[in-house]
């Protein structure tokens, strides 16, 4: 209880920087445990430290602004002008939006920052996309309708990224172990014939 309202407290002096701590520490915590649980062993001899920083810096730096950013205007804009704000209805088409517009967007700008990240190309940022982004999508829609339509109807606006970062240690363990199923040095693309650069 004393760690809730020290957050809440921190929420409300440092609201920028209080979510890039929380929302950089679980998504470390979903790599972690995605390499605890799910160890690429033909890559990986041992514990990779600086993917789990990837994911820290991610989640700090890059997501945590964007969903802040996402959830205030899904809370601000997105409703019907002939419905009270808060009517179920609104819930619902919050839900869609946030499911047919920013999860499809968001899964490619994930493993395209995270390639940039690993010093990957281009080219392994697009297979990437290729091979993980409609599965990741599928999954994403088999976990996150039913969690927002409960988050946009019960959890206060300033505490709805928490509780998607909370819900998200899962979710991040999953884009983890997605991430790193497509290697460079295992699947560079071949070109045929050659091509010369």
């Amino acid at each position: 209880m004393k760690l809730l309202h020290f957050y809440e407290a921190s929420l409300k002096r440092r609201p920028k920087t209080t979510n890039a701590i929380m929302t950089g520490a679980l998504f470390g915590i979903g790599d972690v445990s995605a390499q605890l649980l799910f160890p690429t062993s033909k890559v990986n001899k041992g514990y990779d430290y600086k993917r789990t920083a990837r994911a820290v810096i991610y989640g700090s730096l890059i997501f945590s602004f964007i969903g802040d950013k996402w959830y205030k205007i899904l809370n601000n804009k997105i409703y019907m002008r002939n419905r009270p704000q808060y009517h179920w209805s609104n819930m619902v088409l919050r839900v869609a939006v946030d499911q047919l517009a920013f999860a499809p967007l968001g899964l490619p700008f994930y493993f395209t920052c995270m390639s940039i990240m690993e010093g990957r190309s281009f080219d392994v940022a697009k297979l990437k996309i290729k091979e993980q982004w409609w599965p990741t999508l599928l999954t994403n829609w088999a976990v996150w309708p039913l969690f927002q339509a409960i988050n946009f109807s019960v959890v206060p606006l300033q505490h709805r990224l928490l509780a998607v970062n909370v819900v998200a240690i899962f979710w991040n363990t999953y884009l983890s172990y997605k991430n790193s199923k497509v290697m460079e040095k295992d699947k560079v693309p071949v070109h045929y014939p050659p091509v010369v650069e």
